[in-house]
């Protein structure tokens, strides 16, 4: 499973806020250098967070941007599940119509099962834990290497 880059955007910027770097609040211009990334496609991501609940934000000369305690809380599976807006994994439709096999298909129900198995093991995994680094704890993210994981 992939995420897509504003996803992956949303993240590194909750990790960021959540850092020992961050001090409390940030600007929005902070954020974008803190994770490299130019402040339109920052302040997209801001706006959708804010929404969420996941930050707050203050306008003004001592204004800035910093997680809520309800972003602390959240986990890495609720995130990517919240801005998951396809109803369907796969892209069935093109501009030459629906996928013939629409109908009968199988594989849409399977791919929705796996895209919800992956939110799950990502639910494991606080947004407080992933922005401090290894001396986290267990609620930090570390895969092993493809050939070190065990079969499933």
């Amino acid at each position: 499973m992939r995420i897509r880059a504003f996803d992956d955007l949303v993240l590194r910027v909750l990790m960021l806020l959540n850092s020992p770097d961050a001090e409390g609040q940030m600007t929005t211009q902070a954020i974008a250098e803190g994770v490299a990334t130019p402040y339109n496609h920052v302040s997209k991501a801001i706006t959708g967070l804010r929404r969420l609940g996941l930050i707050e934000s203050q306008r003004g000369r001592r204004g800035g941007v910093r997680l809520t305690d309800e972003g602390r809380r959240a986990t890495v599976g609720a995130v990517l599940r919240a801005l998951d807006d396809r109803e369907d994994v796969p892209d069935c439709r093109s501009p030459k119509g629906d996928c013939v096999l629409l109908p009968s298909c199988g594989l849409r129900s399977s791919l929705r099962f796996a895209r919800e198995a992956f939110y799950q093991e990502l639910d494991g995994v606080l947004i407080r834990g992933v922005g401090q680094g290894p001396a986290a704890g267990p609620a930090t993210l570390t895969l092993a290497p493809a050939a070190q994981r065990p079969a499933s």
